[in-house]
């Protein structure tokens, strides 16, 4: 298994049942089927993410596992309606 290190550019939904979800990290063009909706609620365009898999015949790197890099974009989001609670509160 390979591992790569890098920026997320690119999100889209291929497919949604099964779900599919493709992204681009650096200039690697990546899918990934297992934990997809999760990856895709977790990532976003911009997020340093290290992901591990393995490259198909097209040359597509296949993500198995994937880890972000500092706060997912759910994190964030929570982050951010906590903090409007307490200037209106």
């Amino acid at each position: 298994m390979k591992s790569l290190t890098g920026t997320v550019t690119k999100i889209k939904i291929v497919n949604m049942t099964p779900s599919l979800i493709f992204f681009k990290l650096d200039n690697v063009n990546c899918l990934i089927a297992r934990n997809s909706l999760n990856f895709f609620a977790d990532a976003s365009e911009g997020m340093k993410v290290t992901i591990a898999g393995y490259y198909n015949k097209r040359n597509q790197f296949i993500v198995q596992r994937y880890c972000i890099n500092g706060q997912t974009q759910l994190m964030i989001d929570v982050e951010t309606i906590q903090n409007r609670e307490k200037v209106f509160a």
